[in-house]
C-alpha cells in the first residue's frame, strides 16, 4: 500500500466534494420546470463530477496495489 498516494486521493475527493457536490445533489421539488440551459448545465456538472470521481477511485485502488516507498 502507498499511503502517500492514498492520502492524495483522499484530499482530491474532499476537494471534489467541496467544489461540486452541492451542484449535483437533487434539488427540492419545485413547481418551476428547469430550462434546457439549466438542464444542460446540471448534466455537465454531473459528468464532471462522475469523471473526476472515477479518476480518484482508480488512484485510491492503485494505492493498495503499490508497495510503499522505502524510507532512507
Amino acid at each position: 500500500m502507498d499511503p502517500q498516494q492514498m492520502k492524495e486521493a483522499y484530499q482530491r475527493l474532499e476537494a471534489l466534494d467541496d467544489r461540486l457536490s452541492y451542484k449535483v445533489r437533487p434539488k427540492k421539488h419545485s413547481m418551476v420546470q428547469p430550462s434546457p440551459d439549466q438542464i444542460n448545465a446540471h448534466l455537465n456538472d454531473l459528468a464532471d463530477f462522475s469523471l473526476e470521481l472515477k479518476e480518484i477511485l482508480r488512484d485510491f485502488m492503485l494505492s493498495f496495489a503499490k508497495k510503499p516507498p522505502q524510507a532512507g
